[in-house]
């Protein structure tokens, strides 16, 4: 016979930032009793949105298990509990050049399992970039699959393309689920529908009335866009509509900028124009800025904005996203589980539970 678990599951968010996974998986059903981050910036927009979830301001490193285990009253071995461990990737990231800054980072899962040890719950989620699936040894992967293994939990490891989960954007993650409730290897819930895209998603027709380079929005929409040189716009006014490249000025010698000129092979993303029937590019932290990658607007001249970056990320229309700058809400954003994929594992965990031997 199948036992029903008829109580919610709850889950603790390590490394929750504005709440990206915390979202998805509140959203799925089940209830988020906090979210730890080290960057108390997050806290307005993690509090504003993950409603009954506390925010905890400590550094992983420092903080202990007891700690945890009395801030929230929680109980070990409790199969109820999910524990989600999405560190900051920057180390493992293939995009990142300065890894020094971000030496103590690839460290980090190595802490979060110290908890997953102490409490033993029902459930682990790990999000990542795939870096650390190819440096598993290194990353302290390897290491946690083991003792996951070892300690009777059914292990899925893989990398998934969050496109495939309902999410506008290609950006391939790796995902871990581990359940031992059960020996049921989990993975997330794919979406049944056509891939969303850019014009599914964003434009005047999806509610983004057209704004200019350096706009501000003054509400919680917050459409705000940076501001652009005039060189930019004048670049970009001879950029194609709809997926057009920095190709269309590489030879020309007073907008292609210098590292670029008469390169037709390198970077061609960078300052390129999105396309409205394509999922967005990955979305990163530097969203806001053209000369980062392919962050341009299909048909504007100007970057996308703060609330267009979110909406491709997946976060509702009205998330309310609390920051001190362009630059702050962009970190959050594109350091955010797009909470469509969050979803998307959620429902895996919650499926499983309720039908759990």
């Amino acid at each position: 016979m199948k036992k029903q678990h008829k109580t919610q599951l709850k889950a603790v968010d390590f490394f929750c930032s504005g709440g990206g996974m915390s979202s998805g998986m509140q959203q799925a059903g089940i209830k988020i009793l906090a979210g730890i981050d080290y960057d108390n910036s997050c806290k307005e927009t993690y509090e504003a949105n993950i409603q009954g979830a506390k925010f905890i301001h400590a550094d992983v490193f420092e903080y202990q298990e007891k700690e945890l285990e009395n801030a929230l009253n929680l109980q070990r071995n409790d199969d109820d509990l999910v524990m989600i461990g999405c560190s900051p990737c920057q180390f493992w990231s293939i995009i990142n050049t300065k890894r020094e800054k971000s030496e103590k980072s690839k460290s980090l899962l190595t802490e979060f399992k110290r908890f997953v040890e102490y409490f033993n719950p029902g459930y682990v989620v790990v999000e990542n970039v795939p870096g650390v699936l190819r440096r598993k040894e290194e990353s302290g992967l390897e290491d946690f699959i083991h003792w996951l293994e070892s300690h009777g939990y059914a292990v899925h490891h893989g990398v998934h393309n969050v496109m495939e989960y309902g999410v506008p954007q290609s950006r391939r993650r790796l995902t871990l689920i581990a359940n031992r409730v059960n020996n049921n290897v989990l993975e997330p819930i794919k979406y049944k529908g056509k891939l969303k895209t850019v014009y599914d998603t964003i434009g005047e027709h999806n509610g983004f009335p057209k704004v200019a380079a350096g706009h501000r929005d003054e509400t919680e929409f917050m459409h705000t866009v940076a501001g652009l040189k005039q060189i930019n716009i004048d670049r970009l006014n001879i950029t194609a509509k709809n997926g057009g490249s920095r190709m269309a000025y590489a030879n020309n010698e007073e907008l292609a900028p210098s590292c670029h000129k008469n390169d037709t092979v390198n970077f061609k993303d960078t300052y390129g124009r999105m396309w409205w029937d394509k999922p967005s590019p990955t979305i990163t932290t530097k969203f806001f800025s053209i000369s980062n990658g392919r962050f341009a607007h299909p048909e504007e001249n100007r970057a996308i904005s703060i609330r267009e970056g979110a909406a491709l990320q997946s976060f509702p229309l009205n998330y309310t996203i609390k920051a001190s700058s362009i630059a702050n809400a962009a970190r959050m954003i594109g350091n955010a589980v797009p909470p469509k994929y969050a979803e998307a594992i959620g429902k895996a965990i919650i499926q499983n539970h309720r039908n759990a031997i």
